[in-house]
């Protein structure tokens, strides 16, 4: 086993340059917790009190539903709370419980594809490995996601198989992309229980309030359709064709420079400075920014990988021919 290449921050800073990404802070985590609940209920309100509106609303929910799960990331890393017992509560019962993730599960997985990132033990090299692909064979995944069909696998079938056996494996049979999020939806989807107690009562208290329908049209199919698809960029954004990413720690991932837009879409919490948070994962995300520009001073990073954009990767990830 060989695990990634590595750098220490000594490489790249002095220790008083540095001291400022080592401390952690008692409120940005529960804040930031706080906050994505808060765009989840103001977007529910919009979409309950102008019905026009539930299109945008179901892509703010399901980008919030990522943020949920980028949130649960955060602490895996022990990012949310200096308090590990808070950290954990948090990142538990907060944002992995309610998209059906356990924190638990998805820790020792996680830091396993840090220790080999890119490398043949990586447990997420099944998501970057297929690509580049087909412009087709990407439209197909994108369609199968905003058709829920990715969603019913992965809640539904994949669930009943993991049910019937404890150790998940793909068909050779079918596309490693496939594979690779099916394996994803079961290694981090341990918490079938608690998710559908709190489903049930969520459901229950937009029944309370007298729109039962919202749960289903502002809660549930986001999750079905925009989580789903959003995931996916972000796997793909995060390490696909990014040549060298076994033997340099400067190209472990992939930085994609975000717009507003990108942000409030596709890329919530800092979630796109990617090859930043493979070089020093122990930073917490609402500093990857500052990170980022640190080490752009630097010249070593003209190694890095960095998109212009969410467009210009998804251009580089699908150059074979039809």
């Amino acid at each position: 086993m060989s695990a990634a290449p590595r750098i220490a921050p000594s490489a790249l800073f002095t220790p008083q340059e540095w001291a400022p990404f080592q401390t952690r802070s008692a409120w940005a985590g529960p804040l930031l917790v706080m906050h994505c609940w808060a765009v989840i209920a103001l977007a529910v309100v919009a979409g309950v009190l102008i019905p026009w509106l539930i299109p945008l609303c179901i892509m703010i929910v399901g980008t919030r539903q990522l943020g949920l799960a980028i949130l649960m990331h955060e602490a895996a890393h022990g990012g949310l709370s200096k308090s590990p017992r808070l950290n954990d509560f948090l990142g538990h019962w907060l944002c992995a419980v309610p998209i059906g993730a356990s924190l638990k599960a998805y820790r020792p997985y996680h830091l396993t594809h840090h220790r080999f990132a890119q490398q043949a033990e990586d447990p997420d090299l099944m998501l970057s490995a297929p690509f580049p692909v087909t412009p087709a064979s990407l439209r197909r995944k994108l369609i199968r996601d905003l058709t829920g069909q990715t969603f019913f696998k992965q809640r539904v079938l994949l669930p009943l198989k993991q049910a019937r056996s404890s150790s998940p494996t793909g068909d050779s049979a079918k596309g490693m992309s496939d594979s690779a999020h099916d394996y994803e939806s079961i290694v981090t989807g341990r918490s079938v229980l608690p998710f559908l107690v709190f489903n049930a009562v969520l459901l229950a208290g937009f029944i309370v309030a007298g729109v039962w329908w919202a749960f289903f049209a502002l809660w549930l199919l986001p999750m079905a359709t925009w989580f789903p698809m959003v995931t996916r960029l972000r796997n793909i954004a995060e390490h696909a064709c990014v040549e060298g990413s076994a033997d340099d720690p400067f190209r472990a991932a992939r930085t994609t420079r975000a717009a507003w837009w990108e942000r409030a879409f596709i890329a919530p919490y800092w979630v796109n400075f990617h090859a930043e948070h493979h070089l020093f994962m122990h930073v917490p995300c609402w500093k990857l920014p500052r990170l980022h520009r640190a080490i752009h001073a630097r010249p070593q990073a003209h190694a890095m990988e960095v998109a212009p954009g969410y467009a210009s990767v998804l251009k580089a990830v699908t150059r074979q021919p039809e």
